[in-house]
């Protein structure tokens, strides 16, 4: 009988690989789908960076989200006061809100000099 000295480990890797990009898929689908918000079109999208960040979102009823957790105007005040001015934003507005709801939130971030905002579109047909 012949004997193994060492275990072909390839294919192994190549399922992990496969695995770890369906989980990272749905994960995004997962993140995307917790809030009910409606995003405005936009005929030029930028993808956003996954690096450390802070994601805002304002629903149809102008309601504030942390994280996707309800937040409100105070409490987020003190929580943007907490963050370096270079800390990445990830804003998103329902397309049926309030013009009000994201002008407040504009405005704490830029009373904070938060100025690395980005606005989530989608682009018209999705």
């Amino acid at each position: 009988m012949k004997r193994i000295d060492s275990i072909n480990v390839i294919p192994f890797i190549d399922i992990m690989l496969v695995l770890l990009a369906i989980v990272l898929t749905t994960a995004t689908f997962i993140v995307e789908g917790r809030l009910d918000i409606r995003l405005p079109e936009s005929e030029s999208q930028n993808p956003s960076t996954p690096e450390d960040r802070v994601e805002l979102a304002v629903d149809k009823d102008g309601k504030i989200f942390l994280d996707a957790a309800p937040i409100s105007l105070p409490e987020l005040q003190n929580h943007l006061a907490r963050l370096a001015t270079e800390t990445p934003i990830l804003l998103r507005v329902d397309a049926d809100a309030r013009f009000a709801g994201f002008v407040s939130v504009v405005d704490l971030l830029k009373a904070q000099g938060l100025d690395k905002l980005t606005i989530l579109t989608r682009k018209p047909g999705t």
